[in-house]
């Protein structure tokens, strides 16, 4: 029988099989699923809205991208520009990345070796558009912080009518240049990338109104005061950008001038925190509103035109689309659901009912709805039109463990918790170990009601005799922005508080949950906090497995570590606080430290200073480097190891010896 991790490796976390990337077209729905749970090879398939009929049109893609009507689709393949229904290979500069047609299905560009190209949708005329102007400088690549489009990260943007594009460059000269060495091959070269970390040099990003000749227009603001640009595009009223301060307190919505690159204040957020950026806003309605947020009284709202639309309670998401004056997102009035809902000229409407995490893609009179449920991992997705709905088959494998769930309400503080227990375990017949297993960072809840690889994870130990529980604290999504903020000026104070107070209470609700033997274990937020909660409350957590955790935080990227610390010329005190190699003295309990070392995330030079500084106090604890293994160990061939290997030094310290590893 094959074994969960087995699985994770096999499914590559599930996601084989499963519909991906829609688009809605005048005639249906592009979208990429590979032919089977454990196949890894995606295609491009095209979904008969009204039949239902399925019909492959291409294989081999991880993404794609198409003009405004879903007739022309563009994708690169080992690098060489296709296109599905025209020329299947176009002639074009390679490697190709991130190859966008115009709206109107004339050209294609797309970025080659840092420079941004162009080419005919017949594959004539392929030119180059922009060229690095210097060996750390790129066009059409989008910086870090350009994360807020729901389409994906870009580096650039067709105008309406297809005859001029605003384009990113980015130069990165000034930022430190930091390397990942392979010890496994030594006589393989260090790579190298540029990486802001926390107080260092930023890249430089502009943006330019480029012509299809090449000419260039610079959009002008106050890079100085403004440096992260973290949203930009190209709607029906012109080119727009929005942009924020470095201290992240100041958000600015401006218009750009097509003709001079002039830009004017649209609209402005401050906070006293930070100005959370919320995917796919600011963005403008058909009539110019523009569609923005406001956190207020705890709650984050959607406003149109300034005017709050949303009530009190409902943490606005995402914003997906904007069609007409109708504003389709996303938003939460219990944080372990999202639903999928609309504002219009017709008011606020709930477009989704069924318990789980909705979302969706709209466009040419057709929604897609994509609704991941505690029932079918990979979640369930129905196309709508003119009051039919077909849905879209899932392919995903089914899993060999069914999560034995229980949701969990815990304390005053009302912490949304997840008990996992073994199928075999009976109320009453023993007592069991408990496994923290948490996130617990601004990125990501733990916690929903979704049927996620991860569930699965924490089952796979509670099989192993463990009661496992996830518990979602201070600066976890879902619960507003006041929840959020909680953790500005202290990372791990209220953090690991809430993890304390909700494993004692779950054991007040549990009475089978033995608090004398609890451990956690975490990756990457979660590993710093698995690590800084076994270091600083050895009287509640026993022992503890940190995976891929930030342990100074001086070593992280700026743009997400200063949101919370400020920047550490101005707070270097928060700095030290949150330092685990401060703290690395006061261990007293056993310690796993696991590590990546092709991790450019969270680099490997973490967990190395860490155990560096524990040997120096003398204190004893194991580290587990991961050769070729970056930021995600799971589903990747080291997975079956590595979770066994946890499993064993939970197992030895907190007194459980099963030996069934299925």
């Amino acid at each position: 029988m094959t074994s969960l991790p087995g699985q994770l490796l096999s499914t590559q976390r599930f996601t084989l099989g499963v519909p991906d990337r829609f688009t809605a077209t005048a005639g249906g729905v592009l979208f990429l699923r590979s032919r089977a749970g454990d196949d890894p090879v995606n295609c491009l398939w095209a979904l008969d809205a009204d039949s239902g009929e399925e019909r492959l049109l291409a294989t081999g893609m991880a993404a794609y991208a198409t003009d405004s009507a879903g007739e022309l689709v563009a994708y690169a393949l080992d690098g060489v520009l296709r296109t599905v229904g025209r020329a299947t290979r176009l002639p074009a500069a390679g490697p190709v990345r991130d190859p966008r047609p115009d709206p109107t299905g004339q050209r294609i560009a797309y970025v080659a070796d840092g420079a941004l190209r162009v080419i005919n949708a017949d594959g004539t005329d392929d030119r180059v558009l922009a060229a690095p102007d210097g060996p750390d400088v790129t066009f059409g690549v989008a910086e870090h912080t350009g994360y807020v489009c729901p389409g994906g990260i870009r580096g650039f943007w067709w105008a309406p009518d297809g005859t001029r594009l605003l384009v990113a460059r980015v130069d990165s000269s000034e930022v430190p240049l930091w390397h990942i060495a392979n010890p496994a091959e030594p006589a393989s070269a260090p790579r190298t990338a540029r990486y802001a970390a926390a107080g260092k040099a930023n890249a430089d990003v502009t943006l330019w109104l480029t012509d299809l000749d090449g000419s260039r227009t610079e959009a002008v603001w106050d890079r100085a005061a403004f440096e992260y640009v973290p949203g930009a595009g190209w709607d029906r009223h012109g080119p727009y950008v929005a942009v924020q301060s470095r201290d992240q307190h100041i958000m600015r919505f401006l218009g750009i001038d097509p003709a001079d690159g002039a830009t004017t204040l649209l609209a402005e957020s401050h906070d006293e925190c930070w100005v959370q950026p919320i995917p796919g806003i600011p963005a403008r309605t058909e009539s110019g509103a523009i569609v923005s947020h406001a956190d207020l009284a705890g709650t984050r709202h959607l406003t149109v035109a300034g005017e709050v639309v949303t009530p009190p309670g409902l943490q606005v998401r995402t914003v997906l689309d904007v069609t007409g004056d109708d504003v389709l997102f996303t938003a939460s009035d219990e944080a372990i659901e999202t639903h999928l809902w609309s504002y219009g000229p017709d008011g606020l409407r709930q477009l989704s009912t069924e318990t789980g995490v909705h979302t969706g893609v709209r466009g040419h009179g057709t929604l897609v709805r994509v609704a991941l449920v505690p029932d079918q991992i990979g979640g369930r997705v129905t196309v709508t039109r003119d009051g039919r709905s077909v849905p879209i088959r899932s392919l995903v494998a089914k899993p060999v463990l069914d999560p034995h769930v229980t949701r969990l309400v815990l304390g005053p503080r009302e912490l949304r918790g997840a008990l996992y227990l073994p199928s075999w375990h009976r109320p009453g017949s023993g007592r069991l170990p408990i496994l923290l297993d948490p996130y617990g960072g601004g990125g990501r809840q733990q916690v929903t009601v979704e049927l996620s690889w991860r569930y699965l994870v924490s089952q796979w130990f509670a099989e192993h005799g463990f009661a496992v529980l996830a518990v979602d604290g201070a600066g976890t999504p879902g619960r507003g922005p006041d929840w959020e903020r909680e953790v500005y000026g202290d990372l791990f104070g209220q953090v690991v508080a809430d993890q304390v107070a909700g494993v004692q209470e779950a054991a007040r609700q549990h009475p089978d949950l033995d608090l004398e033997r609890v451990g956690i274990r975490g990756w990457s937020f979660g590993g710093a906090l698995a690590a800084t909660a076994v270091l600083t409350r050895p009287d509640v957590f026993h022992a503890g497995v940190a995976g891929a955790g930030v342990t100074d935080q001086l070593l992280y990227n700026a743009y997400w570590r200063e949101r919370f610390l400020g920047h550490p010329d101005e707070f270097p005190e928060r700095y030290e606080a949150a330092s685990l190699l401060r703290a690395a003295p006061k261990l007293a309990r056993p310690l796993l430290l696991v590590h990546g070392l092709a991790d450019d995330n969270v680099y490997p030079v973490n967990s190395l200073r860490l155990s560096e500084a524990l040997l120096a106090a003398g204190r004893e604890h194991e580290l587990l480097l991961l050769p070729g293994v970056g930021h995600q160990a799971m589903g990747v061939p080291v997975t079956e190891g590595l979770l066994t290997h946890q499993l064993r030094f939970l197992q030895r310290h907190l007194g459980d010896d099963r030996n069934d590893l299925g």
